[in-house]
Formats: structure tokens, C-alpha cells, sequence
């Protein structure tokens, strides 16, 4: 039963089963567990209507929905070998790349629940960097194509810039970096910041105490101009 299903598992991803027991180890006794028997129709589920293929889908984001349906019960580091990430990498349940073939990871890079890394304009993320909770790193942008009523019509208005973040970086959550940023190596951003400015190396971003220093000058430029008014 367990043989069957651990192939019919790999077929459905698109993988060999040589490839899957090794990104999975002991993926058979984890498909013969009886508390675990909905997991192949769950993930067939997703390739599959009412009994028959789904032929206008695009096999490309099956796949990668089907990859991810099949993680929901692997530890952070066989994820991490099943999503061929490099070596020392861990991430965590719900996180998701975008556009994988575009991202260019570093060695013992962590990346936390819910996290999503863009990478569809290009992304680079260092070794031993830290992606937090829910954080959203972007390298694209679609607003144009919002303003232009072109929503699911065409893709030439979405604009695409490389980001990159640098070595030993912490990057609290759930914060959002925009598309085209650099991070410097060794810099720290704070939880709850939007990002949409390089950051140098070993900087410390956090968006309360930047908006608080920018009050603080309002309040000072207010006074000046009240002064020379008087």
C-alpha cells in the first residue's frame, strides 16, 4: 500500500521516486499512517475535477500548487530538500517562492510561516539571512495594471526590478520589502516596517522610530516657519 501510494505521490508531482524519498525520508511509513490516508486525495484533488483532468489549467502553477499541498506535513528541513533549496535552509509551513527558478538563496538561510518571496523580477537573499513571520519580500509590482483596468488582461504594464537582500540579515515580520530594494549585509529590520529604500550594510530599520524622528523634524521646520512669520 505504502509503495503504491509513495508512487503515486511522485507521479503526481511530476518527480522520481528515487527524488522523493530522499527529499522525504521514510515517506513511505509516513503515507502507511492511517491518520495521514487523505493525503493523496487531497493532493489529487487539486489536479483533478470531478473525476477528470482540468485541461485549460496551467501545468506550471499545478505543479507548484501540488508541491506545496505535499509539504503540509514535512518537518522545516525536508521542505527545504523538497523544495532544492541549498544546503542549511529551513522554511517553514504556508511560506511560498514565487517564480523558484528566478531566486538565488544562500547557504542556512531561515524562512518563517507565511513568509512569500517574490522572485519573479529577480531576487538574492544571503547566506545565514533570516526571512520572519508573514514578512513579503517583492520584486514586482502590478499597480499599473490596476490603474490601466488590464487586471488579469495582459502583463505589460507590471513592472519588474531585482531585490536583493545581503548576508546575515534579520528581517522582522511581518514586514513587506518593495521591489527593487538592496539590503546591505548584516542589517536588521524591525517588525510591522515597509521597506521601499536601500539599506545599507549593517543598518537598523524600524518604522516607528523613523516615523517619530520624521515628526519630530515637521514639528521643528512647523516652529521655524512660524517664527520667521512672526
Amino acid at each position: 500500500m505504502a509503495c503504491s501510494s509513495t508512487n503515486d505521490l511522485a507521479a503526481l508531482l511530476g518527480l522520481d521516486r528515487a527524488a522523493l524519498e530522499t527529499a522525504v525520508p521514510g515517506i513511505d511509513a509516513l503515507l502507511a499512517d492511517e491518520r495521514l490516508f487523505g493525503l493523496l486525495p487531497l493532493i489529487a484533488a487539486s489536479a483533478q475535477r470531478d473525476g477528470a483532468p482540468v485541461a485549460d489549467a496551467d501545468p506550471a502553477i499545478r505543479a507548484q500548487v501540488l508541491k506545496y499541498h505535499a509539504t503540509e506535513l514535512m518537518t522545516d528541513r525536508e521542505r527545504a530538500a523538497f523544495l532544492g533549496l541549498p544546503e542549511g535552509c529551513r522554511i517553514r509551513e504556508r511560506a511560498k517562492i514565487l517564480a523558484p527558478e528566478k531566486l538565488v538563496l544562500g547557504r542556512n538561510v531561515w524562512i518563517g510561516e507565511g513568509a512569500v518571496l517574490d522572485a519573479q523580477g529577480g531576487l538574492h537573499i544571503g547566506d545565514s539571512s533570516q526571512i520572519g513571520l508573514g514578512v513579503m519580500i517583492w520584486s514586482h509590482s502590478s499597480h499599473l495594471q490596476a490603474i490601466r483596468g488590464e487586471t488579469t488582461v495582459g502583463r505589460d504594464s507590471i513592472v519588474y526590478k531585482e531585490t536583493r537582500i545581503g548576508k546575515n540579515c534579520f528581517i522582522g515580520g511581518p514586514s513587506v520589502i518593495a521591489a527593487g530594494v538592496t539590503i546591505g549585509d548584516g542589517a536588521m529590520i524591525s517588525p510591522l516596517t515597509f521597506v521601499d529604500r536601500d539599506v545599507a550594510a549593517g543598518e537598523r530599520v524600524s518604522a516607528p522610530r523613523s516615523l517619530k524622528k520624521l515628526e519630530q523634524r515637521m514639528d521643528a521646520l512647523e516652529k521655524r516657519l512660524a517664527a520667521l512669520a512672526g
